[in-house]
């Protein structure tokens, strides 16, 4: 089953890990396309990889994961109040226009 972006931030690290575990065991292509959408660096991921040899490589992944999925949050948040921030710095033009016409 694939799973979108909300449903892999809802995942906590075990079940993220199972999941990732189950994509190298049944599904790799599965794994592939979801590196891909969340946009996780292959040349990150592969220097990881090959840095903890000895490690469980669904840990390791998941780990690159969820640092992926917390940039894109924290993008988001970052991009959300930049609108508001517009918003308000519109209001204060219109307020300036407004003291312009004044004089």
């Amino acid at each position: 089953m694939e799973k979108t972006f909300s449903e892999l931030e809802q995942l906590g690290p075990s079940d993220l890990i199972a999941y990732i575990n189950d994509c190298i065991q049944h599904d790799f292509n599965k794994l592939v396309q979801l590196l891909y959408r969340i946009d996780v660096s292959e040349e990150k991921l592969k220097y990881i990889l090959q840095l903890n040899p000895n490690e469980d490589a669904a840990k390791l992944i998941a780990a690159v994961i969820i640092e992926r999925l917390a940039a894109t949050k924290a993008a988001r948040a970052s991009f959300s109040r930049t609108g508001k921030i517009d918003a308000s710095a519109t209001e204060n033009n219109a307020h300036d226009d407004e003291d312009i016409e004044r004089f």
